[in-house]
């Protein structure tokens, strides 16, 4: 009796609190579009959208009222409720997508909104209510199995099964430029995200595992960008040669950055390289006869695979579809770029992988750690960051020397001070030092950036995002880390 009292307190408590936050929300959204200018004829009229309003105050208050049913037990209501929402919204935006345009009239009565865009946002916010309680549902069982059974929940898997999951996973990002779902736009998109995953595990190196922040990341970017563009150009180099002399140069302009920085520690170090960016994208800005200014360098070769060119066949026998027997098409390129990005995805995984087991990545968690102690241990700091300068800035030449054989024209636009956050969010919301969470990190930032519907909302879902992340996993999305050395322990003698 007691107990059925106390849910009844608790839930008219949360209902009533539900109502005033939605109040709120209903006082903001009269603000913010409730109002609404119409032409009509030579003059304007300020609509009054009280449909828009109220649908506003009614999703504010369903949200907080879910977050409420989760504080009293209820977390799997609150789930259902969530998820019925958030399955709704996306359904009705499709159909009114999918549906011809004489038609479109009446599938607009499903949908609160009449802007898309706010339909998009309400699905959004929804679907990350939807992901919080589980992962608060989750986190309770198991705590509350962890306090009954004395030991932690921990789901593994066999290792025969991770292999068989990993090996089909792998061959799915193969054949996916092949599969018949997969048109131009969504091929763009993987290899973009592929991009900024191999951007992010370079990053990583000097942020998640040097321990040192480094806001100018996208110089090196742009150095091994224009590196291939101007050597390709000028002096008829293939994109195979430039590739490697593209890291190189990127490389040793961490080496040149790292000497005046070596010092420094904290925001110190971050405005330094925050100031070396900008100077690197205000030479090729000011630089005319060499970079060609804010015009930027276009007609970039297109790079070749063994010599054949991915062009149009004129009967020479140089292009791929004359040696391959194959027909033309303009997809063949794009196909073989995925491909290019995804084995240097695979390469850069491997190569962090294996450098943090070598002593020399030991040394880097070792200075992220205590750089101090380092130097009682007999370590160099002045070698073990010039080192970690030197990778990532190596990791991130190889980038920009693909991104401009891909785009086939750069200009300094595309490497701003917008693009270092965006690969610095990508370390920092995935878990820093995580090549996994990075991976998940710039596939769920890539996909949010390219919501076209979504333009105007976009930096704020953005900051929204990281705020959560901050608040529930500090550490990143995936923050635990394999360790680089392993203790070796006989059963021998220990009691």
């Amino acid at each position: 009796m007691n107990i059925n009292t106390g849910k009844s307190i608790n839930l008219k408590h949360i209902f009533f609190q539900s109502l005033g936050v939605a109040f709120l929300g209903a006082v903001l959204g009269s603000l913010l579009i409730g109002f609404k200018l119409q032409s009509r004829g030579i003059s304007l009229e300020l609509d009054w959208r009280l449909s828009q309003v109220l649908a506003v105050a009614f999703f504010v208050f369903l949200g907080r009222f879910c977050l409420g049913l989760q504080q009293i037990k209820l977390g799997l209501l609150s789930i259902f409720v969530t998820i019925a929402v958030c399955a709704y919204m996306i359904t009705a935006i499709l159909l009114s997508v999918q549906t011809p345009e004489s038609s479109k009239a009446g599938n607009h009565l499903l949908l609160p909104y009449s802007d898309m865009k706010l339909n998009w946002m309400t699905s959004v916010i929804y679907l990350g209510l939807f992901l919080y309680l589980i992962y608060r549902f989750f986190k309770k069982r198991t705590v509350l199995d962890s306090r009954i059974q004395n030991k932690k929940w921990k789901f593994r898997l066999n290792k025969n099964i991770q292999m068989i999951l990993i090996i089909a996973f792998l061959l799915l990002l193969i054949s996916a430029p092949f599969l018949q779902i997969i048109d131009r736009r969504i091929l763009n998109i993987l290899t973009q995200i592929l991009l900024y995953i191999v951007l992010g595990w370079g990053l990583s190196i000097v942020v998640g595992l040097a321990g040192l922040l480094d806001l100018g990341y996208v110089a090196f970017y742009a150095v091994g960008a224009y590196a291939y563009a101007l050597l390709s150009l000028h002096f008829d180099f293939s994109f195979w040669l430039s590739l490697p002399l593209a890291g190189l140069l990127a490389a040793a302009l961490g080496i040149i950055l790292g000497f005046p920085v070596l010092r420094l520690r904290g925001d110190y170090l971050a405005i330094v390289t925050l100031g070396f960016g900008e100077i690197i994208r205000m030479v090729l800005v000011n630089w005319y006869e060499f970079t060609g200014g804010p015009n930027g360098i276009n007609q970039i070769p297109k790079p070749a695979l063994f010599g054949y060119l991915f062009d149009e066949p004129k009967g020479n026998g140089n292009t791929v579809s004359e040696w391959l027997g194959i027909e033309y098409s303009s997809e063949t390129f794009y196909i073989f770029m995925y491909l290019l990005v995804l084995s240097m995805a695979f390469g850069v995984f491997w190569f962090i992988r294996k450098l943090r087991r070598l002593p020399i990545g030991r040394a880097w968690e070792a200075i992220r750690e205590d750089e101090i102690a380092c130097r009682a241990l007999g370590l160099n700091p002045t070698n073990i960051k010039l080192t970690a300068f030197a990778t990532g800035a190596m990791i991130a030449g190889f980038a920009g020397a693909f991104f401009a054989a891909y785009q086939g024209f750069i200009s300094p636009e595309s490497f701003t001070f917008v693009e270092s956050i965006t690969i610095l969010a990508i370390v920092v919301l995935g878990g820093m030092g995580n090549l996994f969470g990075i991976a998940l990190a710039a596939i769920l930032l890539i996909f949010m950036l390219e919501l076209r519907d979504l333009e105007m909302f976009r930096m704020l879902a953005l900051g929204v995002l990281q705020v959560f992340v901050m608040i529930w996993r500090p550490h990143g999305l995936i923050s635990r880390r394999s360790p680089t050395v392993y203790r070796l322990m006989s059963t021998k003698g220990v009691s």
